[in-house]
């Protein structure tokens, strides 16, 4: 006998938005919007611009950083007596360095279905066409504001050999390009992918100097949304041209100036970079 009494759970969507280009919405996700009861957005003056373009007309809940943690009871609540929810967040895929994870947390342990509706992520989307080794990578979201956090965090990384990615904002982007070069060298390859999917968008690569001057070279360049990636890095048992070990052999038979100039011009690697290296040697 079934009880007649008994209510079904709502469903918490986690839908994809697009990241600049709107026809990049999938056709689930415009299925799905259009389905629930109520859209959670991370910023609902932005979000209401979106779904205006694609048609949808659904009551719209603020979701953020600042609110989240006590909004989310009672849209859990909500949810339990079966309305359903998408959660959206300004542009891409939400949780992915932007709220959310509170209510997703929250709903999974009240046996809540949460569904993801995939689609555009700036960092998958930069990663597939940045030409990086990134079958292994972290991300890292956003950098600390502050430059002495910045330059611990990245400390911190310096170790790990594999693609590292991160967001940046166009207020922060040639700093965090500065300490990238302060910490791994001048001589640290970096991949800026700028403005994805938009009118200009593009990809800069190069070494630490050459990304910086072209962020110099025009106002413009630092305006705009910023995936970084620093690719792959050769440790020091995979480097045939291994700096330590020239540099070592070098410095038992030359001067340290001299040896730091044959073992830069040996190794391809920044003079600057030796010179710290070979102090340490000696």
């Amino acid at each position: 006998m079934t009880d007649s009494s008994a209510r079904t759970t709502g469903i918490l969507y986690i839908v994809a938005t697009p990241i600049g280009n709107r026809d990049d919405i999938t056709l689930r996700a415009l299925s799905t919007l259009q389905s629930v009861d109520t859209i959670l957005a991370e910023d609902t003056r932005h979000s209401i611009q979106l779904l205006t373009l694609l048609g949808i007309k659904k009551p719209l809940i603020s979701l953020h950083a600042h609110n989240e943690s006590h909004k989310s009871e009672g849209i859990i609540t909500d949810l339990l007596h079966g309305k359903s929810f998408a959660l959206i967040s300004d542009a891409g895929t939400p949780l992915i360095s932007d709220p959310g994870y509170p209510l997703v947390q929250l709903a999974q342990s009240q046996g809540i279905p949460v569904i993801p509706i995939p689609g555009a992520c700036a960092l998958i989307t930069a990663l597939s066409a940045a030409g990086v080794p990134c079958d292994t990578f972290s991300f890292f979201g956003f950098l600390p504001a502050k430059q002495s956090a910045r330059r611990h965090k990245l400390e911190s990384l310096k170790s790990v050999e594999h693609t590292l990615v991160f967001y940046e904002s166009t207020h922060r982007i040639l700093d965090c390009i500065e300490d990238v070069g302060f910490v791994f060298g001048e001589s640290c390859e970096i991949v800026l992918a700028k403005e994805l999917t938009k009118t200009f968008e593009r990809f800069v690569r190069g070494n630490y100097d050459a990304v910086r001057r072209w962020l110099l070279s025009d106002k413009g360049h630092c305006k705009g949304e910023f995936v970084v990636i620093i690719p792959q890095r050769l440790s020091a048992t995979d480097d045939p041209n291994n700096v330590k070990d020239v540099l070592t052999i070098l410095l038992a038979e030359l001067p340290l100036k001299q040896a730091v100039k044959l073992a830069s011009q040996l190794t391809k690697e920044h003079k600057n970079d030796v010179y710290k290296l070979a102090l340490t040697l000696q």
